[in-house]
């Protein structure tokens, strides 16, 4: 069976939502309370998926799902679908008038549709969100006690600069002491913390405000994904994450029996990670020039070794859906234990660095008591 999947590398134009009669005020929420996240899309399909197995109709389904939504905003989207798929459209058609609704998720559901498999497509994607959201628990887990302690520490030495640090200075210079090199330079930087504190607090406050502003810019993307995939342990934990996410959804695109090319596009929409987005438009291109999949991963680096190899065996043997289903199962293991590994590593690591740090501004201010008792003496 061919496949319609016109357009796939462009966005799809947001048609106008039936919001006439919204106020002005649950508008301005809608632009900071983000409708239909992963979580609540976990929910949507693995139900929607239960209720359609057990013979219920999508459109009764839809009216089941809608009256268990408790936000308001969800609802209406439910509800907005329902009434699309009564007047006679799809529910492909009818999500993507939605832009809480991905393009992959939009065609998957059409080629489900196509293929008469859209209870089994929707029921796989409910698990792609499952082993999404698992993923980013399993994350903000290992880095919950490290950035607590992290923070901590943060505000132990800044207190030392703001407050300990002057009393010592004040000391040293009604005594005229010979200040030593190391002293000088943790006055030094105590002096610019307090005329620059401030400033610095409130740069970061407003970075943490407009973050999901910045996340828009495709610069800014850009450079914070690659910086993310530099930076030891975590780097590799991330990356490890997005390729557990590339191969479930190439494996739940193959069971759909789509074209490996069609499956690179959709999927390169889905994950919003720079660096294998950009992989993977490159791997794209080699495919289109008559390469196969696993000599076109093999050319960039951010592919392991061993996907390259299982790959290259499912084109020998033809079992593209098995193989991705494996390799998912295998980083997914990979996540779990890095991140209970990352969250053991971490938290040595960083109560180190506040031990020297502390370690260090309190020598800097005893050397030159030492020196002021002897002349005392």
């Amino acid at each position: 069976m061919a496949f319609q999947l016109e357009n796939i590398s462009t966005a799809n134009a947001i048609k106008k939502e039936r919001s006439d009669n919204t106020s002005f005020l649950k508008k301005e929420i809608t632009l900071f309370n983000n409708a239909f996240t992963n979580k609540i899309k976990e929910g949507f399909y693995i139900e929607l998926s239960i209720l359609l197995k057990a013979g219920v109709s999508l459109n009764e389904g839809l009216e089941l799902i809608g009256k268990s939504q408790k936000k308001a905003q969800n609802k209406a989207i439910v509800e907005n679908i329902s009434d699309d798929i009564v007047s006679g459209q799809s529910l492909s058609e009818a999500l993507k008038k939605h832009k809480q609704f991905t393009n992959y998720e939009y065609h998957s559901i059409k080629i489900g549709e196509e293929t008469g498999t859209l209870a089994q497509v929707i029921e796989q994607l409910g698990f792609f969100f499952s082993r999404k959201n698992e993923q980013r628990r399993d994350l903000v887990n290992a880095l919950t006690y490290p950035i607590i302690i992290l923070s901590t520490a943060v505000l132990v030495v800044t207190f030392m600069l703001h407050y300990v640090v002057p009393m010592f200075r004040d000391i040293f210079e009604q005594q005229g002491v010979e200040l030593p090199g190391i002293t000088k330079v943790i006055i030094s930087v105590s002096e610019f913390m307090q005329d620059y504190g401030m400033l610095i607090i409130l740069l970061l406050v407003v970075v943490i405000i407009f973050q999901s502003f910045l996340n828009k810019k495709k610069r800014f993307k850009r450079l914070k994904d690659k910086f993310i995939l530099k930076l030891p342990f975590i780097g590799n934990f991330v990356k490890t994450v997005y390729l557990s996410q590339f191969t479930q959804a190439v494996s739940l695109l193959t069971a759909s029996k789509v074209p490996v090319v069609n499956s690179i596009q959709l999927v390169k929409q889905m994950i919003n990670f720079y660096p294998l987005q950009n992989a993977l438009e490159k791997v794209e291109e080699h495919i289109m020039n008559g390469e196969s999949l696993s000599k076109s991963l093999a050319k960039h680096k951010l592919f392991d070794d061993k996907m390259i190899a299982l790959v290259k065996v499912s084109e020998e043997t033809n079992q593209t859906e098995y193989i991705f289903d494996r390799l998912n199962m295998q980083y997914n293991t990979q996540v779990q234990q890095q991140s209970k590994m990352l969250s053991t590593l971490m938290e040595p690591f960083i109560i180190l660095i506040v031990g020297v740090l502390v370690g260090i501004i309190l020598i800097a201010m005893y050397l030159p008591m030492f020196e002021l008792s002897s002349v005392m003496g």
